[in-house]
């Protein structure tokens, strides 16, 4: 007899949905709660992304005044006419000082097709000197008050726009419709962080309340999206879910004994003189709970789909087997997920860890700044979310498989 066909998702064989059908949830009343739990939770985020849905007044006033502190200038497209090295304007012949003037044409903006010539650059500090060539495209700083034009960028979207291409290539052929959704699924995260989470801070609502609501959001969104709505998903939603409240319980708790401030960066200490009355420290605990829910929901889908698929492979297994293999497993998850989250925090900061290898401070004292203090927090509690979803989802996804089977 052949065997049945089977995907790569362990979620898409013919017939599995038989077998794991919505009705098991009727048959079991844990199984009621858990959903009670996850429509409830549904409830509430659609209640949230409500009544935390921000006016645009935040996000306008913020820009206002970053653009009285400089902070906001208008950006457009530029394209590199000429390049001429030679003296600077205020070099003499006591101190010969050589610069270099860069000419531009103007592709966008009020005098597109102008040529403007940007301030010059000094050869001497050849770090702050522009790597530009002929035709090259820049993006340009524009000051309208004082009709100043300088340097701000390499345009580097074009490339941007290939790379995004080619990932989605490479998402679709080899997910086919799956991997379709959860493109979809990856801008709806976007959406969310662009159009609700950082305007809704802006307009004064609390960080960490917003941030909560933006991580339930970007689950529902998401998981459905990209594995579908069926029984599996929505105990892989529960155990993420779950292990994201402990992560913020932790995260809360921890915070709070660390006596963080959120003042460690350039970025914090700049957001208060634009975004009056900003509680920062809330926000980067608000971005620990974000920065955890894609590992979380990793570990909960895959948790999901083994037990299915175990219990798919050997209906006979009970529910005790089933949670003994899928945590064997996951433990090797775990091994590999928690030190995936370190090098993912500290990736984004090695140089600031090469700062701190020359700063000759012992390793306890480097790890007591509050830059690295909080990546330890953030690493550390969101692995102990990590570690709690394994059995959590494993358990649930077990008694969802066999709960029509009724053998414990």
């Amino acid at each position: 007899m052949d065997e049945p066909e089977t995907h790569l998702d362990g979620l898409d064989v013919p017939g599995r949905h038989a077998r794991i059908g919505w009705k098991a949830w009727g048959s079991h009343r844990g199984l009621r709660a858990v959903l009670a739990s996850v429509v409830g939770a549904a409830v509430a985020t659609v209640f949230g992304v409500v009544a935390l849905w921000p006016t645009g007044e935040g996000i306008a006033s913020a820009t206002a005044s970053a653009a009285e502190i400089g902070l906001a200038t208008e950006r457009f497209t530029a394209t590199v006419q000429e390049i001429r090295d030679g003296p600077c304007s205020y070099s003499s012949d006591d101190n010969p000082v050589r610069c270099r003037q860069v000419m531009v044409a103007l592709d966008e903006g009020p005098a597109r097709g102008s040529v403007v010539a940007l301030p010059e650059f000094d050869l001497s500090y050849a770090i702050s000197v522009p790597p530009v060539t002929l035709d090259q495209k820049v993006i340009l700083g524009y000051e309208p008050s004082t009709d100043f034009y300088f340097y701000a960028d390499t345009d580097r979207r074009t490339p941007l726009v290939w790379l995004s291409a080619l990932f989605a290539v490479f998402v679709v052929a080899l997910g086919r419709w799956r991997g379709a959704f959860a493109l979809v699924g990856m801008g709806g995260t976007l959406a969310v962080l662009v159009a609700f989470l950082a305007p809704s801070v802006l307009d004064g609502n609390d960080p960490l309340l917003v941030a909560v609501v933006a991580a339930s959001a970007i689950a529902f969104v998401s998981m459905y999206l990209a594995h579908g709505f069926n029984p599996i998903t929505t105990v892989a939603l529960a155990g993420t879910l779950s292990s994201l409240g402990l992560t913020l319980a932790f995260s809360w708790a921890f915070f709070e004994l660390a006596n963080f401030t959120g003042l460690a960066s350039e970025e914090a200490l700049v957001l208060p003189f634009i975004a009056g009355g900003l509680d920062v420290a809330s926000l980067i605990l608000g971005g620990a709970v974000i920065g955890a829910l894609g590992a979380l929901d990793d570990v909960a889908v895959t948790q999901a789909a083994l037990v299915a698929e175990l219990h798919y492979r050997n209906p006979g297994l009970r529910v005790r087997q089933l949670v003994s293999s899928g945590i064997r497993v996951g433990r090797e998850h775990i091994a590999s997920t928690v030190n995936t989250l370190l090098l993912a925090y500290v990736g984004a900061g090695i140089p600031l860890l090469l700062f701190f290898a020359v700063s000759n401070q012992s390793l306890a004292m480097v790890a007591n700044s509050e830059l690295i203090a909080v990546e330890l927090v953030r690493t550390l509690c969101g692995s102990l979310g990590l570690v709690a979803a394994v059995p959590v989802t494993t358990i649930l996804a077990a008694l969802v498989t066999s709960s029509q089977d009724r053998r414990l």
